[in-house]
């Protein structure tokens, strides 16, 4: 019989595809033999932070007294394993389509109309100023550019003025989250603004599922440059992972993701990907953006043949 070491090896060297360089604990090694601590020990072998490790050393544990034995090979990925309820929370945020498809992330109105007005399903209006007055404004014209399209727009961080200019929906950070009161976030909601979320491993997914918003961002996928980032490229693997115990959710990949990456995102399972410098930095805007949604409408249609 298998020792616990010999197990959480087993996991490490079989779920290879998960780990990553960074944060790892190279000389973790199970405390008692139970698929707890087995688990727990596994995950930060293959670099999980210690929040994740434990959410997946807990699934690991309830996988394993639910089939009645361990399986090094059967990562969990049941939403029973990780305490997520089945099917829509009773108080959650109003749902937007699962596939968003292309999702662009945009600096100012003028950019959310051009892009509207090429077509993208999906924008997010990323505006940053200190000028209250100036974010006011920039958000109306954001709402007022989109209309007579059948863009989606969400509004990052500022939701009060989201709710006032009558935007589809707001994105908000884990931060976010520590800041907003119980009454606010029900504001945004009762208002019918759809809530995304950003999330960067187990412990904040299951953290922003709480809240029941109306999607999930996952990243960063691959590395950025756009912004300071708490935690490294969750990579491609893990990735699969995320969307594979999400897959009742609407979900977003974001992080470093241009035509290259995309068949590798299709593969994951996510149904929408956002862009920023694709988009914004490319000699023709409009032209890139049309490319890049017919690559994915393409990846997306062969998975559905292959699915048949």
């Amino acid at each position: 019989m298998p020792t616990a070491t010999e197990l959480m090896q087993s996991i490490v060297e079989r779920h290879a595809a998960l780990g990553l360089d960074s944060n790892t604990d190279p000389a973790a090694l199970p405390a008692d033999a139970s698929p707890h601590a087995i688990g727990y020990a596994a995950a930060r072998r293959l670099g999980f932070i210690p929040a994740d490790a434990e959410v997946v050393a807990s699934a690991w544990q309830r996988q394993s007294d639910r089939s009645g034995r361990f399986d090094p090979d059967a990562w969990p990925c049941e939403p029973a394993d990780f305490g997520i309820p089945a099917g829509p929370r009773i108080d959650a945020f109003a749902p937007c389509p699962p596939a968003l498809g292309l999702y662009a992330v945009l600096p100012s109105a003028e950019w959310v109309g051009r892009m509207a007005r090429a077509g993208l399903p999906t924008v997010q209006l990323r505006f940053k100023s200190q000028d209250a007055a100036a974010v006011r404004a920039e958000i109306r014209a954001a709402v007022e550019a989109v209309q007579g399209t059948a863009s989606l727009l969400f509004i990052n961080d500022h939701w009060r003025e989201a709710i006032a200019a009558g935007a589809y929906g707001v994105h908000l950070g884990q931060e976010d989250l520590d800041t907003l009161t119980a009454s606010e976030l029900a504001e945004i909601r009762d208002a019918g603004l759809r809530l995304g979320l950003s999330t960067h491993g187990y412990a904040e997914m299951l953290r922003a599922d709480t809240v029941g918003p109306s999607y999930l961002a996952l990243g960063a996928v691959f590395p950025t440059t756009l912004k300071a980032m708490a935690t490294p490229p969750q990579g491609t693997g893990r990735l699969q992972a995320y969307a594979r115990l999400m897959r009742s959710r609407s979900l977003v990949a974001i992080g470093g993701i241009g035509a290259e990456q995309l068949p590798e995102v299709a593969a994951s399972g996510v149904g929408s990907f956002a862009v920023v410098r694709a988009i914004t930095g490319a000699e023709q805007p409009e032209a890139a953006a049309a490319a890049l949604q017919q690559r994915w409408d393409s990846l997306r249609a062969a998975q559905a043949g292959q699915g048949r």
